[in-house]
């Protein structure tokens, strides 16, 4: 699971790109929500991403 998280959020129109960066593996990701969302809606969309990019990324368990 990630430690500290950095959030970038910049409107584009009527959307906000979201980018949540995990600072112990530099591991980036980015979802656009609609303007609309609140900012928790939106850095929640984006903490899910990251979660499953770093699970996706992380060494399977060994097993004897």
């Amino acid at each position: 699971m990630p430690g500290e998280v950095l959030f970038e959020f910049t409107q584009l129109g009527q959307q906000v790109r979201v980018a949540a960066i995990d600072v112990a593996t530099a591991t980036e990701v980015v979802v656009i929500a609609p303007l609309t969302a609140s900012r928790l809606q939106m850095q929640n969309l984006a903490l899910a991403k990251l979660r499953r990019r770093l699970a996706e990324r992380a060494p399977e368990p060994r097993r004897f």
